[in-house]
């Protein structure tokens, strides 16, 4: 495979094989989501509904989402990646096959909500995972692969989805989405597993990946209230959770209006809002790759402090999702679409660190409940941007003032990201008592 004698020798890339299949997993998930933005004008006539009725709808999912993320982050503390990863798979597709079939506004809202329980475990699975699977100073691209695939579903999905809805009708896109999670689903199931218990990976790259700083497989001995109650205790997940929180606002608006803006405010179609919507994601994409991705791990590997660079990233990508403010003042879709690009650009690349701290800062066998506190405050905020924005929407028949509330949100979690934060390091380990849980220090608050 190579020459042993060579100096610099290569380390097989089974890792990146891993990376790439966790960032398909994403994707797919992420066209499960979307669906439903693209089929909601047909769905709104075919079955009358009032944009109340689809504001529900739009955050049935996040709420049954929101909600299972820490119990879904303990369980995945305790039992790992591998048997987490496959059944949350299974239930995607079961999820999509309900709502091609269903007759009315009950039987979509059912279906969105089984969908929120069965894609709850996708992230913090993919973190987790990631953790085992990369070293320290590959963390970033390996984030950014799983990260960038939620951004470029819209790109890919938006328009194939809107091109299966426009020429089958709406219940062919959830078909479509229910085929795509399936397929998944089997190759999780014969691909996966821990790095331990992969008969594919070398003595070589296992030692690159551990020597590098890999976290560490396993449970911890803590046990798993205890452990959610330790890191509740600490400054560092709290400056993580809310800073991370408004920025789910702005994305989940994004996510779940931005073709209804196009077409309400700019007075498009739903392809051309769909060409048009891409545009803001392909950014997105881009960003997330290259400057929350590539940029991070090339200006540590060449030694720049770890959180410097890491809390830099994240700070200059929420200051730029206030470009958000831009779009309030414009008229134009041209402009619109140059600043909501603007921000999204931003923000996605300010996202793949925030996924990649749990498993940079959490203790042994805590990035799974870390990754879990974060992402259900950041899916609460994604449960009530869609709904928020309707409720503007619908009493102002505008987006600007839904836009500005975007922009205030934000000013909040930058100064948590950088007053609270604090340091990125691990957190230490709680004592492992099961009498007794550890004290809190005193400055937690």
């Amino acid at each position: 495979m190579n020459a042993t004698h060579h100096p610099h020798q290569k380390i097989p890339k089974r890792r990146w094989g891993i990376g790439a299949l966790l960032g398909m997993g994403v994707l797919i998930n992420y066209i499960d989501r979307i669906g439903l933005s693209v089929a909601a004008p047909q769905i709104k006539d075919l079955f009358n509904l009032s944009a109340v009725e689809l504001g529900l709808l739009f955050s049935a999912f996040a709420w049954s989402y929101s909600l299972l993320q820490i119990p879904v982050g303990m369980v995945l503390d305790r039992f790992g990646p591998t048997r987490v990863g496959r059944w949350g798979a299974f239930l995607w597709g079961v999820a999509s096959t309900i709502t091609a079939f269903s007759s009315g506004f009950a039987g979509i809202f059912a279906a969105r909500i089984l969908l929120g329980i069965a894609e709850a475990p996708a992230f913090p699975v993919s973190s987790k995972a990631t953790g085992y699977w990369f070293p320290r100073h590959e963390r970033g691209m390996a984030t950014a692969i799983f990260d960038a695939a939620a951004k470029f579903s819209n790109v890919i999905g938006v328009p194939l989805i809107a091109v299966t809805i426009v020429t089958f009708g709406w219940r062919w896109g959830f078909g479509l989405t229910a085929l795509l999670s399936f397929s998944y689903f089997i190759a999780f199931l014969l691909v996966y597993r821990d790095p331990s218990a992969d008969p594919k990976l070398s003595k070589q790259e296992l030692d690159y990946i551990q020597n590098g700083g890999a976290a560490p497989e396993g449970p911890s001995n803590a046990g798993a209230l205890n452990m959610l109650g330790y890191l509740l205790g600490k400054s560092k997940v709290w400056g993580l959770t809310i800073g991370f929180a408004a920025y789910g606002y702005s994305f989940y608006l994004f996510l779940t209006w931005l073709p209804g803006y196009l077409v309400q405010t700019m007075h498009m179609s739903i392809l051309k809002s769909a060409g048009f919507a891409a545009i803001p994601w392909a950014v997105a994409t881009a960003t997330d790759l290259f400057v929350g991705g590539w940029l991070i791990d090339h200006l540590i590997s060449r030694g720049k402090d770890e959180s410097l660079v890491r809390k830099g990233v994240l700070i200059v990508g929420m200051l730029l999702g206030l470009a958000v403010f831009g779009a309030t003042q414009t008229t134009d879709p041209v402009w619109a679409i140059v600043w909501i690009s603007i921000a999204l650009g931003g923000l996605a690349s300010a996202a793949p660190v925030g996924w990649s701290l749990p498993s940079l800062i959490a203790p042994k066998g805590g990035a799974g409940t870390i990754g879990g506190i974060m992402n259900f405050a950041n899916n609460l905020m994604g449960a009530a941007a869609p709904i928020v924005t309707g409720m503007i929407v619908g009493a102002t028949n505008s987006f600007a003032n839904a836009f500005m509330v975007a922009g205030v949100i934000l000013l909040v979690g930058i100064v948590s990201f950088v007053f609270v934060l604090g340091k990125i390091e691990p957190i230490p380990d709680p004592e492992p008592t099961a009498a007794a849980p550890a004290p809190a220090p005193a400055a937690a608050h």
